[in-house]
């Protein structure tokens, strides 16, 4: 490991002095959209196994 040079520091700084500012900036940026997202709608149909392709294909592969 040699010695870091002055351009490293300085890459090094100005790397953290942007990320510290484009971070709040993003979240700004993302809340002052003036858009809701929408939570999506889920049907509870119980605790029960689904009917779905997926089970199907495992209970022919299963012989049930």
């Amino acid at each position: 490991m040699g010695k870091k040079t002055e351009v490293d520091a300085k890459s090094r700084r100005n790397f953290l002095k942007m990320a510290s500012v484009s971070a709040p900036a993003a979240v700004a940026a993302v809340s002052l959209s003036g858009t809701t997202a929408q939570a999506a709608v889920q049907e509870d149909k119980g605790s029960g196994l689904r009917d779905t392709a997926h089970t199907r294909a495992y209970f022919e592969s299963a012989k049930f």
